[in-house]
């Protein structure tokens, strides 16, 4: 069997290749740029970072035009990287690694913040920029042509916050992109901003004070709500000072406290309702609707958070077997604030959910795209496509191979939700090499690939640009 574990090595070489090798027939309609981002390097002189969420940045670049597919991989400038290899140590603190700091460095790193720009999880287009995001509120700005780093985007505001999704939702037909935010503080708080299509001012749409905040990695957004999903893992923020700990590690799981989902209505920033579930956890929402005074939310969740511990890097390359990927729930969320109910969603496991962003939006939907895990042990070995009404799935998988997130592109003029293609990019261990995969969306069966000359770590989030 191959082993996964050649997609958590650093890859180290940066490189242009004009034309890759491709077998099959390319959709002739197919031309745009899928620009990836995930980490690549994970030690820094003899210091190792904890977890996959720390290594440095890299964006890679999948350009389609005229039947021809070049590839182009750098690393993110970012500061963090700029003053590891400086130092030739870590330098600033990620998300399971801190370095060694003081009682007052830690205080001094709280209130006057010099966070990680270390911007390694998702790609967007903001204004007129195309930026690299992490979970902190510093976009690094790159080229996307030539994936030259421009530094961190200054916002036109002087809004203050400590942490900003890496998955901004965009509404359909405004363009407005929003995010959800928390500051620490003595009071502290949630805030959903929102940056019109053109312009890099956050406005305020929502603010909610919290005592315990919970790790919140997504948000969903329906056509007229905001749904903030409060798992119970959750933060004392003196703990963030005191005790000395990488930032994951100060959160407590207190599965006692249950879920809470919190519906903000985007008009005016009133909370509509507060609904109550079971203990879970998640990484990712994939989708939101309106329906029968209620709001549907569909989620890829897992029992509990052990899940943020398997995805350190010494469990990811031992050999404990690894749960890559959960399930997909669908949270019914009554607008009265009655409890919420629950339901699986087929029995597929998923993650890294993608579905027709823009039609599907916040729109009742058919179907979500995510990797899955075949076989047990293993590191997501499967493409997965769930027709989530029926609670089916098609699947793709290769002996050996290992893909990553699915994207999905719309064939032009299409007049199915699933009419295009899905695009992945596919670690082959054996053969030292990663490629890029097209699969048929309706049928999910393969139409072509392109082959990239080097084996691309695993990342977690791209967008395909036209």
């Amino acid at each position: 069997m191959s082993d996964y574990r050649r997609g958590f090595e650093s890859l180290r070489q940066e490189l242009h290749e004009p034309s890759l090798p491709v077998e099959g027939e390319w959709p002739d309609w197919l031309e745009g740029t899928l620009i990836r981002n995930g980490p690549a390097q994970f030690e820094v002189g003899d210091e190792d970072y904890n977890h996959w969420f720390d290594g440095h940045a890299m964006l890679h670049a999948f350009r389609m035009r005229d039947g021809t597919v070049s590839y182009r991989n750098r690393f993110v400038r970012s500061q963090s990287r700029t003053e590891a290899l400086e130092q030739g140590r870590i330098a600033r603190s990620e998300f399971a690694t801190d370095p060694c700091m003081s009682l007052f460095g830690r205080v001094m790193s709280v209130f006057n913040p010099n966070p990680t720009d270390n911007a390694s999880i998702n790609v967007a287009r903001l204004d007129d920029q195309y930026v690299a995001l992490t979970a902190t509120p510093l976009p690094v700005a790159f080229d996307p042509e030539t994936l030259e780093t421009a530094g961190v985007v200054e916002y036109d505001d002087d809004v203050d916050v400590d942490m900003s999704t890496p998955h901004p939702q965009v509404e359909p037909g405004t363009g407005r992109m929003l995010f959800h935010t928390l500051s620490f503080g003595r009071q502290c708080q949630y805030g959903v901003y929102g940056t019109e299509a053109e312009g890099k001012t956050r406005r305020p749409v929502a603010t909610l004070d919290v005592d315990r905040p919970s790790y919140m990695h997504s948000f969903g957004m329906s056509e007229r709500y905001v749904i903030l999903s409060e798992w119970p893992l959750v933060v004392n923020p003196t703990d963030l000072l005191l005790r000395g700990r990488p930032f994951i590690e100060n959160f407590e799981w207190q599965p006692e406290r249950g879920t809470r989902f919190r519906v903000l209505r985007k008009a005016d920033g009133a909370e509509v309702a507060t609904c109550e579930a079971e203990a879970a956890f998640g990484f990712h929402h994939v989708n939101a609707f309106e329906r029968d005074g209620a709001v549907v939310c569909d989620v890829v969740t897992y029992p509990d958070a052990s899940v943020v511990e398997e995805l350190s890097l010494d469990r990811l390359r031992s050999d404990a077997p690894s749960r890559g990927s959960g399930h997909l729930r669908r949270y019914r969320l009554p607008l009265d604030g009655g409890a919420a109910a629950s339901t699986l969603r087929g029995e597929e496991r998923i993650e890294l959910p993608r579905i027709h962003d823009g039609p599907a939006t916040g729109r009742p939907y058919q179907y979500v795209y995510g990797v899955g895990t075949r076989a047990a042990g293993q590191f997501t070995d499967q493409l997965v496509k769930t027709d989530v009404p029926a609670g089916t799935a098609q699947t793709w998988h290769e002996e050996g191979t290992y893909p990553g997130e699915p994207v999905f592109v719309a064939a032009p003029d299409g007049a199915r939700e699933d009419e295009g293609v899905v695009l992945s990019v596919v670690l082959d261990p054996d053969a030292q090499q990663s490629f890029l995969l097209v699969l048929d969306a309706p049928s999910f069966t393969e139409r072509a690939r392109a082959a990239v000359p080097h084996p691309i770590p695993f990342g977690f989030h791209g967008q395909f640009f036209d």
